[in-house]
């Protein structure tokens, strides 16, 4: 037995080195970790338990039954992170660049159907260079066996990715149907196609970081949601993910420990600027209402019109949905629409309540916007809103016109409270291009032009721009003084918490894509 527990060990050692002491060095040459020290920063010491480290490829092809590795460029395995179970599965790019194949892909597999089976999140800790193409097909096939799962476990468990090296082809894809992908600068890059085939195809010079990097998806694409400058400042944001989101869908969101603080915050009473046109930081007020410095913000630096990020509120997990005066004036376009739906829905798929602070002045005009979509992405939002049975709070701080103030979270699609603001403004459009439309004669013929066009708009916002017409046919629950804000949202939240709803019965909807 002793022979035999020697070789058992020698094994162990073997699968714990990957690729090489050579391979290992150039993996931290380049500032990167190793699939194993990624997996020991992101879980509680010792809790990590290995599923398949003996695993290897079954391939001749190409000279491969000369080049075997235990594990097979992937760790899989479970532990937790916080006392709270996840699984886990990690890409060694010290084994054959971390490429996928069949092994490879069913290793990964195995842990995503034990995660869907026993209801915790799945984290992908990514760091390959594609499909291995001495596998062919088969390599392909693992792909899309991954992807299959990806989109089943979809709305059941978290999935989290972390890209922290390079991404391309098809390996691009499986983080694209999770729920979350973080970046790391510098490090990693995601691209259906690389900068050569580019130049081949488009004759376009661009570098992969240019092409793909952290930066150009945290701020042009979208498709990165978090960024972080080193890796294990990427795994810390995992684990601060983590703390805001239920195990699965079946869970509630979240409860942290809350003691009651100061409710009534007297910034919030001069936070407006007296010119409806001068903007302000809608971070501050959200700030003033969740506890501390809870709010964790999501894809920051995409969309800056709009802000969408998890807090905590009287100790429960929430998710924030809010117009940004401070950017393009809070108007919601293309991007900011996709982005919000997006959140929307992954709140409303692990029961995340919903608060929403509104300042909108409708929907960005111009013929980028109507060719890129404007509609069916605007329709995206309100679909998303419509279809949450989530807890839903609106706050209504100032403007809130046309369409865009029924696709906020309006009364009239289903949110659970509105409050507004004395500041609050409520109508079809503001007063300067009402008065415009409405009095268009009076104006005309009027002998002082300018004149009488300030007087009828002074009659317009004071028929218009409040909260008090909505109020009075209960699309406003209640108007509040601003510094009551927080005290009011726990209340309500609290007294929303044993909230049921039901959508019609149905396969599923046919979201505006």
């Amino acid at each position: 037995m002793e022979e035999k527990i020697d070789l058992l060990n020698q094994k162990i050692a073997e699968a714990k080195l990957g690729g090489g002491e050579d391979r290992i060095k150039k993996q931290h040459d380049k500032g990167k970790l190793t699939a194993r020290e990624r997996i020991n920063f992101l879980l509680d010491e010792g809790s990590f338990e290995e599923i398949g480290m003996f695993v290897t490829h079954r391939s001749t092809n190409f000279g491969l039954d000369k080049s075997t590795f235990l594990g097979d460029g992937v760790v899989t395995g479970y532990g937790k992170v916080n006392g709270r179970l996840v699984y886990v599965f990690s890409q060694d790019f010290t084994v054959m660049g971390g490429s996928l194949a069949e092994a490879h892909a069913e290793k990964i597999c195995k842990v995503m159907d034990l995660a869907m089976k026993n209801g915790a999140p799945v984290i992908g800790l990514n760091d390959s260079g594609g499909a291995r193409i001495q596998e062919g097909v088969v390599s392909l096939g693992g792909y899309a066996d991954i992807f299959y799962r990806n989109t089943l476990a979809s709305g059941v468990v978290p999935q989290i990715s972390a890209v922290m090296g390079p991404c391309a082809g098809g390996a691009v894809y499986s983080p694209a149907l999770t729920d979350f992908i973080f970046m790391v600068e510098n490090t990693s890059y995601m691209f259906v196609t690389g900068p050569n085939v580019v130049k081949t195809v488009t004759h376009e010079e661009v570098t992969s970081e240019e092409l793909g990097g952290a930066s150009t998806h945290s701020t042009k694409s979208g498709v990165t949601h978090f960024t972080a400058e080193n890796e294990v400042a990427c795994i810390n944001g995992i684990k601060k993910l983590l703390e805001y989101i239920p195990q699965n869908c079946e869970e509630e969101s979240p409860r942290v420990n809350f003691e009651e603080d100061q409710l009534i915050r007297e910034k919030l009473n001069t936070i407006i600027p007296e010119n409806p046109n001068q903007p302000y930081d809608i971070r501050d007020v959200i700030s003033e209402v969740v506890d501390g410095d809870s709010f964790y913000e999501v894809q920051k630096d995409f969309a800056e019109n709009i802000v969408v990020g998890f807090a905590h509120i009287g100790g429960k997990s929430i998710g924030v949905v809010a117009n940004q005066p401070a950017f393009l004036a809070g108007v919601l376009d293309n991007n900011a629409s996709n982005k919000a739906a997006r959140f929307v829905r992954f709140c409303d798929c692990f029961n995340i309540p919903l608060l929403v602070f509104e300042d909108v002045p409708g929907f960005l005009p111009g013929t980028d916007q109507e060719w890129n979509g404007i509609i069916k992405n605007g329709a995206k939002l309100l679909y998303a809103f419509c279809e949450a049975t989530v807890p839903r709070i609106t706050v209504i701080t100032r403007k809130a016109y046309g369409g865009a103030y029924d696709v906020m979270n309006s009364k009239h699609i289903g949110a659970d409270m509105n409050f507004a603001w004395p500041s609050a403004e409520i109508a079809v459009m503001g007063a300067k291009g009402a008065s415009e439309i409405i009095f268009k004669r009076e104006i005309k013929n009027a002998d002082d032009k300018e004149a009488k066009w300030k007087e009828k708009e002074a009659e317009y916002a004071e028929l218009f721009a409040n909260p008090y017409n909505a109020a009075a046919r209960g699309y406003v629950d209640e108007v509040i003084e601003p510094k009551q804000t927080r005290e009011k949202l726990i209340k309500a939240f609290d007294m929303l918490k044993n909230k049921v709803d039901q959508l019609p019965r149905k396969k599923h909807g046919n979201i505006p894509l």
